[in-house]
């Protein structure tokens, strides 16, 4: 059943506006999210939960992992509306990814972290078969997980081609958007809780990487890069802040259009903190950015943001058939519709 819009902006447009999905999980905050077409989405989200929807939200299938209850699920990536990859967060063995074949009837876990030290944040899929996950720092680097057979093994990459992190350096698993990538190897990696809000990035597919500066705030454990959208290996946002409600989060998006070599703040960024953000179907200048308080829209590749929504959002995705999707706290999911 669609609910009434939460709103208080005019739509954008010819935008549309969020139509609302009742899920039946208000007790659940899904972070994760991976939309694949106009009928067809995954959630998960706390206690190991997800769903998936294959009517455009109507009806949403609980699908969640046997005995997954006591997981957090932050992230899923779907290939289809039938094979999926889904990574619970935590410490040491409560990061674990899992794939189902068969549309969530039955999953495998095929990784559980063995190291106390590691904390998975966010996965991520260059096509059907490569992808990686990314860790907070383990002595004193982030750890990189890969895969060639679609998730179905994984393996700790090399780090001798990372770069140091930072004192007190991590990835926030807020909206699955950490690491992202764009195009067959190229990966972005999004970092914060330093004195400086990092993104690093590879173009091997995970193997070297190189770090830069944005100027989005950090210097506090709250504050940093939250979420990363490239809509090709040159053009990128950054959107983040401080995701404590009674700190304000100024200047809390960036834009690049050398893929992440150099990072320019927005001259009039988003509203607030932001946790998700993603590339509008086919435009070259058009992305949204989703928080707790609302919904900014850019038209210009990322200098300037208005709110046009100010239901609340953790992560937005978006899918070539012009279709975008939200989800966030309280069962919330939402479909843009005209």
């Amino acid at each position: 059943m669609t609910a009434a819009p939460a709103r208080a902006h005019d739509p954008a447009g010819p935008l549309g506006r969020w139509a609302v999905k009742d899920t039946g999980h208000p007790e659940v905050r899904f972070r994760g999210l991976a939309a694949v077409d106009r009928g067809t989405a995954w959630l998960a989200g706390s206690a190991g939960t997800v769903l998936r929807t294959t009517d455009g939200g109507a009806n949403w299938r609980d699908v969640s992992p046997a005995g997954a209850g006591e997981l957090q699920f932050r992230d899923i990536e779907a290939f289809d509306a039938r094979r999926a990859v889904a990574l619970a967060i935590g410490e040491g063995e409560a990061s674990r990814l899992y794939r189902t074949e068969d549309g969530g009837a039955t999953w495998t876990e095929t990784f559980r972290n063995p190291d106390p030290r590691a904390f998975y944040d966010c996965v991520a899929f260059f096509d059907r078969r490569h992808g990686l996950a990314m860790s907070d720092p383990v002595d004193g680097r982030f750890r990189i997980l890969s895969t060639a057979d679609g998730g179905r093994s994984w393996r700790v990459l090399p780090d001798d081609g990372m770069p140091a992190a930072l004192e007190g350096e991590a990835g926030f698993a807020a909206s699955g958007q950490c690491l992202v990538t764009a195009g067959p190897r190229d990966v972005w990696l999004a970092t914060g809780g330093a004195a400086r809000a990092r993104v690093l990035h590879s173009a091997d597919r995970g193997r070297t990487w190189t770090a830069t500066d944005t100027p989005i705030p950090a210097g506090d454990p709250a504050r940093g890069v939250f979420a990363l959208a490239f809509r090709d290996r040159s053009h990128g946002l950054a959107v983040g802040g401080d995701y404590r409600p009674d700190q304000q989060s100024p200047q809390a998006s960036a834009r690049t259009r050398d893929g992440g070599r150099a990072w320019a703040p927005a001259a009039t960024p988003v509203s607030g903190y932001r946790s998700g953000v993603a590339w509008l179907p086919h435009s070259r200048t058009a992305a949204l950015a989703v928080g707790p308080t609302g919904t900014d829209l850019t038209t210009d590749g990322g200098r300037a943001w208005r709110t046009v929504d100010t239901g609340s959002y953790d992560t937005v995705d978006c899918t070539p058939d012009r279709s975008c999707w939200a989800a966030g706290e309280k069962g919330r999911a939402a479909r843009l519709e005209r």
